[in-house]
Order: structure tokens, then sequence, then C-alpha cells
């Protein structure tokens, strides 16, 4: 039941070349910051990621991305990272935008064991209908376009078909045990416990690790049969956290 890794490039070490993952955080907030480098000193490539966003320029899956390992995106928000924007209309990247919400319960119905659910978001447009340009080519025009999706009516209003699972989930945690029960702190409980479902491998990076039974059972956010990894940060990891874009009052 220990599940606790000596090191995060151990935790690591067996994502292949064409992997898909599932990755917590919004923005730089609640990122698995030291998985996502240890993954990007393992090699792995043409990665297939599955997050809100990309990270930003040289932060985050910003790292992997510039560095050309990562093969598709499936997320809802560019956000400040100029070379996601640059690879996507190069051609170089392929990237599925889908509705926040929609990739949320896409998340954390896939890691409820859901093959498939329908919502009415998206319906009319060309996340149901097909046509969304997931790549472009050199000549800037369309050389891979969505797919429509299924239609199914309920109470007299149409409902697209959703789903998705991942290979790995990399998240990160404020408390955790070694059983991997995690609890998440403030702005990182955005995707991680999601992100964290949906993955048949879940990697935790743990800022604080405590013994089991040492969790109020009441309070744990995620439990342990969804993790099978875990990284205890060191107190220098723990405390790096970026800010995306800094606003101060005068």
């Amino acid at each position: 039941m220990d599940k606790v890794i000596d090191s995060p490039h151990d935790a690591v070490a067996d994502i292949a070349d064409g992997a898909s993952l599932a990755v917590g955080g919004f923005g730089l907030s609640g990122i698995p910051e030291v998985l996502i480098d240890a993954l990007h000193a393992q090699g792995a490539r043409r990665l297939k990621v599955v997050s809100n966003n990309c990270g930003i320029d040289g932060r985050g899956l910003g790292v992997l991305l510039s560095s050309g390992r990562i093969a598709r995106v499936t997320g809802s928000y560019v956000g400040e990272n100029k070379e996601f924007a640059r690879q996507y209309l190069a051609g170089e990247l392929e990237v599925e935008l889908t509705p926040q919400g929609t990739l949320a319960e896409r998340l954390r119905a896939g890691g409820a064991g859901i093959p498939a659910f329908y919502t009415p978001a998206g319906v009319g447009t060309q996340v149901a209908g097909g046509g969304l340009p997931w790549r472009y080519a050199p000549d800037g025009s369309i050389a891979v376009a969505s797919p429509p999706k299924e239609l199914r009516e309920f109470a007299g209003q149409p409902h697209v078909l959703e789903a998705i699972t991942t290979d790995f989930a990399l998240v990160r945690a404020w408390r955790g045990d070694r059983h991997g029960n995690l609890l998440f702190r403030r702005a990182a409980a955005n995707f991680n416990p999601l992100a964290a479902t949906a993955g048949r491998i879940t990697i935790a990076e743990i800022e604080e690790l405590v013994e089991p039974g040492e969790l109020d059972p009441d309070t744990i956010h995620l439990p342990g049969i969804f993790v099978q990894r875990i990284i205890r940060l060191t107190p220098e990891q723990a405390a790096a956290k970026h800010i995306e874009k800094r606003t101060v009052h005068p």
C-alpha cells in the first residue's frame, strides 16, 4: 500500500513515446511542475496531453512544448503561451479545443468508468458539427478537421456525446498519505482531482506527506484508489509556486 516512489524520474520512467497524459492545474496554479520537468528529462516524445491549458513559455507544460515533445493537446485555453499559438498556427501541433466545463466532465466521467456522456454544451457549433481545425497545413489551410460528434435529443433538446481517458495522469496535491489519499489546497483544487481520476496510472507530487490515518476521512478530496504513485517534494520544490501574470496594487 506504500505508493511513495524515491524520485520523480523513477515515477515517470515508463511513460513511453506517444502516451496520453491528463495534467492538472490551471494557468500555473497547481501544476505538477516537478513531474513535468522529470518527464522532460526522461525524453518521451509525441505525447498527447489533456489539460486545461499548456503552461506558459518556459514553465510547466510549456517546457515540453518548446522542446517538441507534445504532438497533441486537448484543452480549453491557449493562455499566455506564445509557442503554443505558433506551433498550432504553423501546423506543428494538433489541438482540440473544447468547452472548459465539458473538459472537466470528460475527465471526471472517464475516471468514474463512464465511457461517454451527453451534454448540451457545444450543440449548434463546430464542437458538435465538426470542422474545427485540429491541425493546420504549412500554407494555412486546414490539414485535419474535427469530425462530427454523435447527437441525441433529451427532453426536446439536442445533446452531444463526449468522452475521454488517458494512459497517465500527473497532478499536484497539498497533503497526502502513503496510501495515496490526497488533499488539494485553494486554486490547486481546480483540475487536479479531475485529471487524477482520468489516468490509468496517476502520479502525484505532494507538498506534505503524512502517515496513513493522519488525514481526517471527511476531508479527503481524492481517495487513494485513484493514485498509483506518490512523490514527496522537498521544501524548496513545495515553495516554488509561480504566478502566470503578476498584478500588484500601488
